[in-house]
């Protein structure tokens, strides 16, 4: 994206807001598609951003769906049904049902009471559905080995499910590629073990790598470009032995987003420069920024003529909050910052818009657009006012 779309784009559409460039996230797909081969399908973990399933790549096989919110934006959208792997640690027969009646693809098995949900609602539609349990990592979420192997032991219990193979995920932001190498070998172990166990044949494995994103590095994309590939000789002899489907949010939606903030207000208090902005952590998050010490990718936008003879100098940028945790980054070097000049926050395109503290002090949430060279600028969700609500009758 140049810094003359970037200024068009924020001309036309407003602050605060996120732009998510699909051109550079279908890019970022074909990059894992392309290291990770054929064989190997890819699932794309909506939590990260469901405004991107308003136009998925085809290269997805699967797409994973953790809530009934979720679930009401694949309806919306018009998902294909049968691509949905329907996850999540709580599960409530509602939801189950639910997704049932939607016909998803695959349900995910998070313990013992989600196999009989899940059993007992495909029993009532006449039903039997692939289901993959969770083995846990060491968290809350999944089984531990001996539950999820009575499970396995107990199939032929239970009439309304198909046991078709594992889930595994532990955890996001992995640096380390051996990390990943390691839970891929344990996996592998564990289907082995449950064949010759068991004599029970694990078909399919839904492995999510957690894939590190470098939101503070210049070199952010050759960085996560070398993890990527460091892993995918051993993604690739798994998926030899398996069906396997790698699921990822971050790493695919990441390096996406655009958030628009303006400036409107600048001051020095002590010595310090600020700026105030109309957007703020309500609405921005960067994952491991604390108190704004690490600085992002930002690019300055001015809708006038620069001062010819102005230097750069630090700036704390800050949001419209009335918290002093209210600071989005830290000693920013810029040139001739102004009120009205615009700020774009580039790599938000995971989590950020989902993770922010959306309707602290009542602030409006921000427009959240598409942008493609060939579609051009669509917005998919206008402002939304959280000051709405009805007055209780006290008379």
């Amino acid at each position: 994206m140049t810094d003359n779309l970037r200024k068009e784009l924020a001309q036309e559409l407003g602050t605060p807001s996120y732009i998510y460039d699909e051109d550079e996230f279908f890019q970022r797909v074909q990059l894992v598609k392309k290291e990770f081969g054929e064989k190997v399908g890819i699932c794309f973990s909506i939590k990260a951003n469901p405004f991107l399933l308003a136009n998925l790549p085809s290269e997805f096989d699967k797409i994973e769906v953790c809530s009934p919110g979720e679930l009401t934006i694949c309806e919306k959208t018009n998902t294909d049904m049968s691509k949905i792997i329907f996850s999540g640690v709580n599960k409530t027969m509602p939801d189950v049902e639910r997704a049932m009646s939607n016909c998803v693809g695959t349900f995910t098995a998070e313990s013992l009471m989600h196999v009989n949900l899940i059993n007992e609602s495909a029993c009532k539609h006449g039903k039997r559905v692939p289901v993959l349990l969770r083995l846990t990592g060491g968290s809350q979420f999944g089984m531990d080995e001996p539950e999820f192997l009575d499970v396995v032991k107990n199939r032929e219990s239970y009439k309304g499910i198909e046991i078709v193979g594992v889930h595994y995920f532990t955890g996001t932001q992995k640096r380390k590629p051996a990390a990943i190498i390691k839970e891929l070998d344990l996996v592998d172990s564990f289907v082995d073990k449950v064949k010759s166990e068991l004599g029970f044949e694990l078909k399919r494995v839904e492995y999510g790598t957690g894939l590190a994103v470098d939101y503070f590095n210049e070199n952010g994309d050759a960085t996560e470009a070398e993890r990527l590939s460091a892993i995918s000789e051993r993604v690739r002899e798994l998926g030899e032995k398996v069906e396997l489907t790698v699921e990822m949010g971050r790493f695919f939606a990441a390096p996406c987003g655009h958030y628009f903030t303006k400036v409107i207000d600048t001051k020095t208090n002590m010595g310090i420069n600020y700026a105030i902005c109309d957007g703020g952590l309500n609405q921005l998050k960067y994952d491991g920024q604390i108190q704004g010490m690490q600085i992002p990718s930002i690019n300055h936008i001015k809708f006038r003529d620069a001062e010819s003879e102005a230097s750069a100098k630090p700036w704390t940028l800050c949001g419209s909050l009335c918290t002093t945790a209210d600071v989005l980054a830290r000693n920013v070097e810029l040139t001739d910052l102004q009120s009205g000049d615009v700020l774009v926050f580039n790599r938000t395109g995971a989590y950020s818009v989902m993770e922010g503290m959306a309707v602290f002090l009542s602030r409006e949430m921000p427009k959240i657009a598409l942008y493609s060279r060939e579609k051009g600028l669509r917005v998919i969700r206008n402002f939304i006012h959280s000051d709405i609500f009805n007055t209780p009758d006290l008379g």
